[in-house]
């Protein structure tokens, strides 16, 4: 027997959160940062990555920090001095460990850019004891750009640890019954709170380019079985499909959802509803650009009424579902 054998821990679960990422403040430091770690993933922007690191450094990454910063201002909250983001990852981190209570089970979260790191995250949890680790990538349709890269820097982090804990990873949810239910039940909600009906929903899913799809990319097809399934459950109003967030010159899924809020109004559909089934928390991409810069677009063009649905945030569906998601893939015993 070896003398003064190190003290190590073991026999324990981890189960990590990770959603995709926040800058850790408004300052342009802390956003050009960000924007980097970003937009130099090459799931993200698969270009060759000589030439697009010099576009990167030279021109984006001098610009694009203070447009980014204007935007996160807009939502930043105050009180907390956090992201939407972050805070509503931080809940239901908190209240998914409330309810599952399973001993010897550990449950964390980590954003995939900026702080905190999968890596950290990690070796964190293998420290505690955790033999066993569990991630939930916080993005119900996959795509290689959120999903897989998520993938990536955990199997990366598993390159550098000697004693490696077994790894399982939740797949895509686009179809589960408890997240088409969850998606229903905030439409219903918000309709009830509403004095007036919309002519349609819309809803807008993040962009992605179109050569991806091209390549073998099945997000598009995971967006469009979402939103069928939503209006299977929700057939009294039309719901249509259409993408945002498109960065660059380059063709991405459409239709584009800025373009349709600035046709919609034109078409004689004055009073809209918007929601983001894609997104696991509200975020820069719900509560500006949809919330702040789409609503601008719609009233634009002749818009009369506008409403966005919250995202699922740390709601009781959402945690109900996320625990539903590890019961069923991991922790049935």
């Amino acid at each position: 027997m070896i003398k003064d054998h190190p003290d190590i821990k073991f026999g324990k679960t981890g189960l990590l959160l990770v959603n995709l990422g926040t800058p850790d403040s408004t300052n342009w430091f802390d956003i050009r940062k960000y924007l980097k770690e970003f937009l130099s993933d090459r799931r993200v922007i698969e270009v060759n990555p000589i030439l697009w690191q010099i576009i990167l450094n030279l021109f984006i990454l001098n610009f694009r920090p203070s447009k980014t910063a204007k935007a996160y201002k807009e939502i930043w909250m105050k009180k907390e001095n956090m992201s939407p983001l972050r805070h509503y990852t931080i809940m239901q981190t908190k209240k998914l460990s409330e309810k599952m209570q399973k001993k010897n089970l550990i449950i964390d979260f980590a954003m995939r850019y900026g702080n905190p790191s999968i890596k950290n995250k990690m070796r964190g949890l293998q420290k505690s004891g955790c033999e066993n680790i569990v991630v939930l990538p916080l993005y119900p349709q996959y795509a290689a750009a959120t999903t897989a890269t998520v993938c990536d820097e955990v199997y990366r982090t598993l390159m550098d640890m000697r004693w490696q804990p077994s790894l399982q990873i939740i797949p895509h949810y686009e179809s589960e019954p408890l997240y088409i239910e969850a998606l229903k039940n905030s439409l219903e909600k918000k309709l009830s709170e509403l004095n007036w009906k919309p002519d349609t929903i819309v809803a807008s899913y993040h962009g992605i380019p179109k050569k991806y799809f091209d390549k073998g990319d099945p997000y598009h097809c995971y967006c469009q079985k979402t939103s069928r399934l939503i209006i299977e459950k929700l057939n009294t109003i039309p719901i249509q499909t259409t993408f945002q967030s498109r960065f660059g010159p380059q063709e991405w899924l459409q239709p584009y959802t800025d373009k349709t809020l600035e046709n919609l109004p034109k078409e004689g559909k004055k009073n809209i509803l918007v929601v983001c089934p894609g997104f696991s928390s509200d975020c820069v991409e719900t509560l500006e650009e949809i919330a702040i810069q789409g609503k601008n677009i719609f009233f634009k063009n002749g818009g009369k009424n506008f409403d966005i649905i919250p995202c699922l945030n740390d709601d009781e569906d959402h945690i109900n579902l996320l625990k539903h998601l590890v019961d069923r893939h991991t922790l049935k015993k």
